[in-house]
């Protein structure tokens, strides 16, 4: 079960970005610590499943606290943030993300304990959620997300998820962050963005409001639907039960990069 996971290839890459081991004490050393890839295979297992930390198989070899202990730590450490920037590099190196395009959406998803980074949500009779935004390349390869309460706006996002897009690197000359056009939907609509998007150099193509459907931007705004339905196959995302918005945001950065590593695998 591991084994199809994590495999060996994914592992040589998270490996080196894990923080060492605390040193044990010469006397009393205690038990030995589970070993990182064993651990990582239990969050992995959790984050596909959705199934509670308490419920994770015991043939794993790693309990759920143990997990989750290690998922928060290794957050803290940035480990998901960095893979998610060395598959970014590896991609871009392979000449696979489209920089002709970014696209941006979001998503909301029912918060059962509430927490940290939630709020009422206005697609889901207030109840309590979180959103997830992300900006994806052409093709829907995710560049960066994070999360929201659900009550927060779209366009309040928009320029920190451009931000967010990390420097690229893998072929020479200088990192890549920045795409030639972002486009979004009427959420996005707000004069201030365009310009700010000119300022750097990216053709703002945004659907504006109290206008008619039919701006055209679906056929290729797509993409990011798809990611997010992706993101949501991974059931530990498709209803959050973390209180802890780091623990939600570690699932969240995880996903994305499982998703860049499986458009690096051979068709």
């Amino acid at each position: 079960m591991g084994r199809r996971l994590i495999d060996d290839e994914l592992w040589a890459l998270v490996e080196p970005l894990l923080p060492p081991d605390k040193p044990r004490r010469a006397t009393h050393p205690g038990r030995r610590p589970v070993p990182a890839r064993t651990c990582l295979v239990g969050i992995v297992f959790v984050l596909k499943t959705g199934i509670p930390w308490e419920d994770l198989p015991a043939e794993l070899g790693v309990s759920g606290m143990t997990c989750w202990r290690r998922l928060r730590d290794w957050h803290a450490a940035g480990v998901w943030d960095k893979l998610h920037a060395v598959l970014l590099s590896r991609l871009h190196g392979a000449d696979r993300i489209d920089w002709s395009r970014a696209v941006v959406d979001s998503s909301s998803v029912r918060a059962m304990q509430r927490g940290e980074h939630t709020g009422p949500s206005p697609v889901d009779r207030r109840k309590p959620g979180t959103k997830h935004h992300l900006i994806t390349d052409a093709r829907g390869i995710p560049l960066a997300a994070h999360i929201t309460g659900a009550n927060r706006h779209d366009s309040t996002q928009l320029r920190s998820l451009v931000q967010a897009v990390p420097p690229v690197r893998g072929r020479r000359g200088r990192p890549r962050r920045r795409p030639k056009a972002l486009l979004a939907d009427r959420g996005y609509d707000a004069e201030p963005h365009r310009r700010w998007l000119r300022t750097l150099r990216i053709r703002p193509r945004i659907a504006r409001r109290r206008t008619t459907h039919g701006s055209g931007l679906g056929a290729e705004r797509w993409v990011v639907e798809r990611t997010i339905a992706w993101l949501h196959q991974m059931r530990r995302l498709r209803t959050r039960f973390e209180r802890r918005g780091d623990i939600h945001q570690a699932f969240l950065t995880l996903g994305s990069a499982l998703i860049c590593w499986n458009f690096l695998l051979p068709t």
